[in-house]
């Protein structure tokens, strides 16, 4: 019983921080709380500010990669496929911009527009999180999986999301116009599907607050690592130690192959638990290579810190 009575008072402060704060933003110290594993910088909304250059490293990680680390580190529902892609070569990488739309309900949809207006928010619901947008933000948004009459965006939108965070969008929701869209450079959309509508019966509940993706569990500031496969939201404290431990897998294959190439080592040696010697041999090609490699030579740097030979 105590255990519920505590539930239930934290649930209401959790619709109490909803409902105070600017147009139906979480509060920063209820988002601080739910991102307490977080030890850096955060934005003044309190979404952890992970680091411009691990996103930078971040777009060469592969999905199975991050899956590996964060499924190791007990985190089993980060990921989502069956996407309908704008591109499939342009990956979208950034720290999520959450907004959880939900079935149109006047009464509730009335509230939060008088909201907004009084709050100085313009236009419809729908764009007011494309105005907090910053560089470095991917706009992931819950719509439900509405696809007719479920269009979040179309070109217009779809240019200003790309002025003003040079990244793309996640929607478990549909787009329309996606000629106009496939001409943004660099911009990609994940959505559910396509479809000429326009959007309706669909209000705007929250932004910046958790979400859920399909099968995964998105909180503000995660990294967005979104390629062919799907997407993988990355927790802020995981993202340093999701991009570490795929430079030092990348660097270990790029040397076992080299070796394999070069006959050196059997298939048996480099598939297998490496011994001192190839270990030693590994450091060795890493001092003799470090500024050709595809890892920041900072990284090797520290890498080589760390080995005992």
């Amino acid at each position: 019983m105590k255990y519920y009575i505590k539930s239930m008072i934290f649930s209401c402060l959790l619709i109490g921080a909803i409902a105070v704060t600017s147009a139906q933003s979480l509060s920063r110290d209820q988002l601080v709380f739910l991102t307490s594993q977080w030890e850096g910088e955060r934005f003044e909304d309190g979404r952890p500010k992970v680091a411009d250059d691990i996103l930078q490293r971040m777009e060469s990680v592969t999905i199975e990669e991050a899956w590996g680390v964060l499924r190791n580190e007990g985190y089993h529902n980060q990921f989502e496929g069956g996407w309908e892609l704008l591109h499939d070569d342009v990956p979208v990488v950034g720290r999520a911009l959450t907004v959880q739309y939900m079935p149109n309900r006047p009464d509730v949809s009335d509230q939060i527009k008088k909201k907004g207006k009084a709050e100085g928010e313009i236009g419809s619901p729908n764009s007011w999180p494309i105005d907090r947008l910053i560089e470095g933000d991917v706009y992931v948004a819950d719509g439900f999986g509405k696809i007719v009459d479920g269009t979040l965006i179309g070109d217009n939108l779809g240019n200003s999301i790309y002025a003003k965070s040079k990244r793309g969008v996640i929607f478990n929701a549909s787009s329309r116009d996606m000629e106009g869209l496939s001409e943004i450079e660099g911009f990609n959309a994940y959505v559910r599907g396509w479809h000429p509508s326009f959007l309706q019966e669909v209000m705007l509940l929250s932004i910046n607050s958790p979400i859920r993706i399909g099968a995964a569990s998105v909180l503000p500031g995660d990294i967005v690592l979104a390629k062919k496969e799907g997407v993988i939201f990355v927790p802020a404290h995981l993202a340093e130690k999701v991009v570490v431990t795929s430079e030092v897998v990348r660097l270990r294959d790029l040397f076992g192959i080299t070796k394999l190439k070069e006959g050196k080592y059997t298939p048996g040696q480099i598939d297998s638990k490496w011994s001192d010697e190839i270990e030693k041999d590994f450091s060795q090609w890493l001092k003799d290579h470090m500024d050709e490699l595809p890892v920041p030579k900072a990284q090797i740097e520290e890498l080589l810190k760390k080995r005992t030979w």
